[in-house]
Formats: structure tokens, sequence, C-alpha cells
């Protein structure tokens, strides 16, 4: 059996351990609420911003959808990972699920996420680019993401998807086609008045207008797989918190049983060496 003083200073560590996972489960709590806010506005931006596209009388299948014919031939991964680890497995199966569709001869993989690329790495997996997980206090600026990517004929992005707070999933979907189906969801207003170049005066053109357009939806709906990939991770890293807390709470309690028995153990030995020391103190004394 160990030592008290061992036991003791063990303890002390795993009580430790069990604070400090209860303040990241407290500040993974709050992030989950936070982010859940700006999905939403984002969203909300998202269908203003479609209402506007769509009434330039442009066709949003057309051009959305010719990218094969310019550009990049290859296809692009844009893989969105934690930038630090402490969110339990999800990235391990974000990677294996992107591995279960990856074929290096057609495809290329962008990175963005420290945790990603070294699980990349560490399976020898190459990756053209990699990207630190943007800020996201205020706005989120994917710009130089877009840029690296825009000129592949297909852009498929895996992430990590908020189901709740007990439940994480791995997600993936084409960035071009999703913008039409997140259009789609927009309701149609049959009152709207249409924008067209023969009653309307366009600087620059109307072609470069709606470019522009299709660049900024690009960028929302990139920003919002990032903050549903926050949102997932952080709800991943409460639930990894809550399980690591609960265990430290079991090993304290374990080390708590683990010391009084040594303590006992202690008297109990002390018992003996007195009991020991008396009798040889009464033999030496019959001896005399």
């Amino acid at each position: 059996m160990r030592k008290t003083n061992v036991i003791q200073q063990d303890s002390q560590q795993i009580g430790t351990v069990e604070d400090l996972t209860a303040v990241f489960e407290t500040i993974a709590s709050t992030e989950v609420a936070k982010t859940k806010d700006k999905v939403q506005l984002s969203k909300d931006f998202f269908q203003l911003l479609w209402r506007l596209y769509t009434s330039l009388r442009v066709d949003p299948g057309s051009r959305l959808t010719s990218r094969e014919e310019k550009g990049n031939s290859r296809a692009v991964y844009v893989i969105i990972a934690a930038q630090a680890g402490l969110s339990g497995d999800i990235d391990t199966r974000l990677i294996e699920t992107m591995l279960e569709h990856y074929d290096s001869t057609t495809t290329d993989i962008v990175v963005i996420g420290a945790h990603g690329a070294q699980q990349l790495e560490q399976r020898g997996i190459p990756f053209v680019r990699y990207f630190q997980v943007p800020e996201s206090e205020s706005y989120i600026d994917v710009g130089p993401v877009i840029d690296a990517i825009a000129d592949y004929s297909k852009i498929t992005l895996y992430y990590e998807e908020y189901v709740s707070l007990g439940v994480q999933g791995i997600k993936s979907f084409d960035l071009i086609s999703s913008i039409q189906e997140m259009g789609q969801e927009v309701s149609e207003d049959q009152s709207r008045n249409y924008i067209t170049a023969q009653d309307t005066i366009f600087e620059p053109s109307l072609d470069e207008i709606a470019d522009m357009m299709e660049r900024t939806m690009m960028n929302l709906a990139l920003s919002q797989s990032i903050l549903e990939s926050s949102l997932a991770q952080n709800a991943s890293r409460f639930n990894a918190m809550a399980v690591a807390k609960k265990r430290a709470y079991e090993l304290l309690q374990y080390y708590k049983l683990e010391y009084h028995r040594s303590k006992r153990a202690d008297a109990d030995r002390r018992s003996r060496e007195i009991v020991v020391g008396i009798k040889k103190k009464k033999k030496i004394k019959d001896h005399a």
C-alpha cells in the first residue's frame, strides 16, 4: 500500500485537474451560447443578400455551376477543424470521414485549424495550404481562404456539425451547390421589384456585380461552416470536460478512500509495534 503523503500529493493534483476541467466546461458552455447567436445572424444576412442577388435577374444555376470550364480542373477538400485540442475525438472523426472519399490524384486538401493539420501530418496525408481558424469575436475574415480555393472546379467542405449539446456530427457539402440550396430556403416575395439592365445603369457591369455578390455569398457560406464547426467543437469540449471532471471526481474519491486505508494501516502498524515493544520489555523483565 502506498504511503499517506504520496496519496495526499496525488489527491491534490487530481483536485487541481477537477477544478480546471470545471473552468473549461463553463467556458465551453458560454462559447456555445455566443456562437449559436452568431450562426443565426449570419443566416439572416445571407437571406437578405440572396434576395438582392436574385433580384438582379441573373441565373444562379448557370452562373454558379459553370466553373468546370475555367480555372483549376482539380477538386479541393476544405477541412475545418479545431485550432487546438481538448475537444474530444471530433477532429479524428472528421479526418477519418474525409479520408473515406479522398483521392490524391484528383483532389487537393486545404486545412483550417492547427489540430486538423497535425492529424493529417501524423497520417502522412499532404495538404496544399493551411490556415488558422479566423477570429470570430466580430467579423470572420475568410478572404484568404476563398482566394486559395476560388479557382477549383469543385469545392467540398468537411466540418463538424452541432446537432445538440450532447451530439455532434460530421457534415460535408459542395460549397457552390450549397449556395443555391441555401437560397432555395429563402421564401420568395412575389411583390419584389426585379432589377434589370433595361431600366438600370450598372457600374461596374451586371456580371461584375453578380461576381462580387457570389464571392460574398461564398464568404458567408464558409463563415457559417466555421461558426457551425466552432459550435460543435465547443459542445464537444464541454462534453469532454464534463467526462474528465467526473473521472477526476471518481479518482479523488478513490484516493480519499485509499488515504484513510493507508492511515488506518499506519495506525495498526504502530499499534503492533507498541504491543511488540511492551511484550519485549515484559519478557526482559521476567528474565531479570
